[in-house]
């Protein structure tokens, strides 16, 4: 997922942190009065993966991602980042929802902003860095809009620049896509791989399109049976029809 990017711009490898390892040991995950998803996850995830989620509606993606983000306490067991535990969220984990979340009464430029804004970035480093962003991801010309003027799709990528401006080290994507057409969606599949590169983030990708995960991960978890598969050819289209990726589908989708 690395590759050279021009100096200074928000994908500069000599900028980008280190992407952060992920870990959940014998987890429990759930609510104290929603009831606790059956069974326990072990699971890690190297600096610098994209690992897929997948897996039938209500066994606890969501859940996952809400914990490893330290929104949501385990039940039990233990949540690490670079080997040290996970209670609350936190600035280097940021987190990218189906629903784009956008703030309706700031500009789109203000959105992206927001989260630096936070931490008290400085207002000239925060324009500087939101409005690089939009221009990577093809919305430079947009930064003064409101995001009622913009489509799902575009919604959808200042929601990933507002994400990765404030170069975070892990990034928790929860179905991002799953509201978009099929061409938008293939479009902001392509354009996720390549902004990502450089970033040296760390990616959990939670999706229910089981050709999204084949594309995207470098693994996939198989979430409720626990298995982790590697996917032999990872961001590769040409792929799609071998052998081993066509193997790979039909051994995810018997077990959805």
């Amino acid at each position: 997922m690395r590759s050279a990017n021009p100096p200074g711009g928000p994908g500069d490898p000599s900028a980008a942190p280190a992407g952060a390892e992920l870990a959940l040991d014998g987890v429990r995950l759930g609510h104290h009065v929603g009831g606790a998803v059956p069974g326990t996850v072990g699971l890690h995830i190297a600096p610098g993966e994209l690992l897929a989620v997948v897996g039938p509606s209500g066994c606890g993606k969501t859940t996952l991602l809400r914990t490893l983000a330290g929104l949501l306490p385990p039940l039990e067991g233990r949540v690490t980042q670079d080997g040290e535990p996970v209670r609350r969220p936190g600035a280097d984990r940021a987190v990218v929802f189906q629903d784009d979340a956008l703030l309706p009464w700031r500009s789109v430029r203000g959105n992206v902003e927001l989260p630096l804004a936070i931490r008290r970035v400085h207002r000239s480093e925060r324009r500087r860095r939101a409005q690089e962003w939009l221009e990577r991801v093809g919305l430079g010309g947009h930064a003064h809009k409101l995001p009622h003027q913009l489509s799902g799709g575009q919604r959808q990528r200042v929601q990933l620049a507002r994400a990765l401006a404030g170069r975070p080290r892990a990034v928790l994507m929860d179905e991002p896509f799953g509201a978009l057409d099929a061409h938008t969606r293939a479009g902001m599949q392509d354009l996720l791989v390549e902004i990502l590169r450089g970033t040296g983030a760390t990616v959990v990708f939670v999706t229910h399109d089981v050709d999204e995960a084949l594309h995207l991960g470098d693994r996939v978890v198989l979430f409720g049976s626990g298995d982790v598969l590697d996917v032999p050819h990872p961001r590769a289209r040409e792929a799609r029809d071998a052998p081993a990726t066509a193997a790979l589908r039909r051994r995810v989708l018997d077990s959805l």
